[in-house]
């Protein structure tokens, strides 16, 4: 049903997103566009739907629609967009995190360890960083922080050592070669895993997407109306703790502030608490909906005076 990408949890986000036909939502993550029509199926004639992405693939897959529109940017700049079009605030926001099916399968664009072709990994070609070019520019330091705290990977020190060492005699640009390169680190029993963590933990400093997220949770109490809804989609731990910790403790920090009557200060009521996750039955038809992860936040009446 979906050539470029099947979207996960497509029912149940978009049932929690829309409260009012006639409101005005964000999709922030386009994509093959899933949700967003999905979204648009749920709208009356007056319902208004924009959508974000930096990924240039996609501009050939929007909707004919007068209450859709796509803006070609990453949704960092959601806030100061919406500001632009004198838009105040939203009744929903819905990001679906990660990448696509078909920003994974294009060995061109460098996402999957499992093809051969260059360390690209952006989103956007007009970010001027590729994987390729931290690999090659950052110090020892640099990249063990990136695989210890983007990849969560054990021997993050090692790898960055394994690299520097490596980086001048091997083009480390070209996926066989850097995972010949690096093959020394690699554990002989769980390859896969440890190749996937590598890669997320590169990806997600190439687009800097825990800076984008975690400015999306710090603005989106400012631009979603109360009673409004957040619908976040993660594939993993470091971006599910963030929305986790929002929605729990009202900070990215996961810690609690209480008012005079020991109630948490915070702006969105997690709907349900704890976090949702696919059916078997979509994990089958859809293998990258094992690891999602959705939370849902309804934005109440708690004004914030500092986070």
């Amino acid at each position: 049903m979906y050539d470029y990408h099947d979207p996960v949890l497509l029912q149940p986000s978009v049932e929690a997103l829309v409260t009012d036909p006639s409101g005005t939502y964000l999709d922030l993550t386009f994509g093959g566009g899933g949700h967003s029509r999905a979204i648009l199926n749920k709208l009356s004639a007056t319902g208004i739907l924009i959508a974000f992405d930096q990924d240039e693939d996609t501009l050939s897959r929007i909707p004919d629609d007068t209450r859709f529109t796509l803006v070609n940017h990453n949704f960092q700049f959601t806030k100061q967009y919406l500001q632009y079009l004198n838009i105040p605030a939203v009744d929903g926001i819905l990001a679906d995190l990660g990448i696509s099916s078909h920003q994974i399968d294009v060995k061109e664009r460098g996402f999957a360890h499992r093809l051969n072709g260059p360390l690209d990994m952006r989103m956007s070609a007009t970010n001027p960083t590729s994987a390729a070019d931290i690999l090659q520019q950052s110090s020892v330091q640099d990249l063990t922080s990136i695989f210890k705290n983007y990849g969560e990977i054990s021997n993050a020190k090692q790898l960055a050592e394994i690299i520097i060492q490596n980086r001048n005699q091997k083009d480390l640009g070209n996926i066989p070669e850097f995972k010949l390169a690096i093959a020394n680190c690699i554990p002989g029993k769980t390859p896969a895993k440890y190749l996937s963590q590598v890669f997320q933990a590169l990806r997600i400093a190439v687009n800097k997407e825990m800076e984008v997220l975690e400015t999306l949770l710090k603005d989106a109490e400012e631009i979603i109306k109360p009673g409004g809804k957040l619908v976040v989609i993660s594939y993993h731990s470091l971006e599910d703790r963030l929305v986790k910790y929002l929605f729990q403790t009202g900070n990215l920090e996961g810690t609690r502030h209480t008012d005079l009557y020991g109630r948490i200060e915070k702006p969105f009521d997690a709907t349900p608490n704890s976090a949702i996750i696919p059916q078997k039955e979509e994990i089958e038809r859809n293998k990258r909906a094992r690891s999602a992860k959705m939370r849902i936040g309804q934005r109440n009446t708690w004004k914030r005076t500092h986070f």
